[in-house]
């Protein structure tokens, strides 16, 4: 099958991947509520278009945090990528680079960031801050001087969420795959945890989760990088977030694998790009998967679009390749919809065109 939208690069992902690691990418926490919410909230929203406007040229780039990219979408930080494919981050990197958009790598690589650094374009770091504050700082060191140009801290994981297809799996790492990024201080795995996930107990001896909003003030101070705040569900911290110097907020629920029966990220959107107010830029995440998807993001107050399973599905099936042909995908039915929502330029993409 020569796929020709996102879906079905995720049909042929699940043919290619063992199971453990396709329900990995793939679940959410609990029954699974907010996940397939996120994509239920996208396909509820309606477009009104605008008719009688000239779309014949039309410029899909745009700028977030100040760095130009060919289109509004960021790849998402997600875990292990060398699960998916042996050339895992890298792979992810170079197609990156190649279609001219922003990579956030996660803590939970597969491979070092510094390797990471020098194949992307553009890339930012997602950050999980461990119990070990000595270790924390390093990492967020080793992130500046391999020219990350932002760090992103996620906040809506004290624990990890109970992924219960995880914990029917007993998941672990499989051999020759490990955390790259803690690897020198014998964290870079994690053992086999009969009835339960590897990963969560991972998290639940590994990371801190007393962060209070002063830690923010603490990062920031350890970097001189821009920081965003990814997994806001609420106005009030939104504000918060940008009261404590964020640069910017991700709208987020975590791809639904942490707290289920939360809202999808892009009903949060609204009211939280409201009240930040334009003091500083709104991404969002979680479901998004058309063209037209973006467009209703941006005309609710995102900058961009932050994508994850669909960049892990290329990835499995076509390495480099595939992840290029999944953001191909979405560029051309962006494109598409910018022209049939009578919009030459993201510029001209506001409120009015959600119904």
């Amino acid at each position: 099958m020569d796929p020709i939208n996102l879906d079905d690069f995720e049909a042929l992902a699940r043919e290619k991947l063992d199971a453990a690691a396709y329900d990995y990418f793939a679940g959410g926490a609990n029954d699974e509520v907010t996940l397939r919410a996120n994509r239920a909230a996208f396909e509820g929203l309606r477009l009104l278009p605008r008719v009688m406007v000239d779309a014949s040229r039309r410029d899909l780039s745009t700028t977030v945090l100040d760095t130009p990219v060919a289109f509004p979408v960021l790849i998402a930080p997600t875990a292990l990528h060398r699960l998916a494919h042996a050339e895992g981050e890298l792979a992810t990197a170079r197609a990156a680079r190649e279609a001219g958009i922003i990579l956030i790598l996660s803590t939970l690589s597969t491979t070092p960031l510094e390797e990471v650094a020098a194949a992307a374009g553009p890339a930012w770091f997602q950050l999980y801050v461990y119990r070990d504050r000595g270790l924390t700082r390093d990492l967020v060191a080793r992130v500046g001087a391999a020219g990350y140009r932002a760090l992103v801290v996620t906040v809506d994981a004290p624990a990890l969420g109970r992924r219960e297809r995880d914990v029917r799996n007993g998941f672990r790492l499989p051999e020759g795959i490990a955390l790259a990024n803690v690897a020198p201080q014998g964290l870079g795995g994690f053992p086999a945890a009969p009835g339960e996930s590897g990963l969560a107990a991972y998290f639940a001896a590994q990371l801190d989760p007393s962060l209070t909003w002063p830690d923010l003030d603490w990062l920031a101070g350890a970097t001189g990088l821009p920081v965003l705040v990814k997994g806001i569900h609420r106005a009030d911290d939104a504000v918060r977030a940008v009261d404590h110097g964020a640069a910017g907020v991700i709208v987020s629920n975590h791809g639904g694998r942490q707290l289920d029966t939360v809202p999808a990220g892009i009903e949060l959107l609204p009211p939280i790009a409201d009240a930040v107010a334009g003091r500083a830029e709104i991404l969002v995440d979680g479901g998004a998967r058309r063209g037209t998807d973006i467009v209703k993001a941006l005309a609710l107050g995102a900058r961009a679009v932050l994508i994850g399973r669909p960049v892990l599905w290329g990835l499995a099936v076509d390495g480099a390749g595939g992840v290029a042909r999944v953001l191909e995908l979405l560029r051309r039915e962006f494109d598409l919809a910018l022209a049939l929502c009578g919009c030459p330029s993201v510029s001209d993409v506001d409120r009015s065109l959600v119904g």
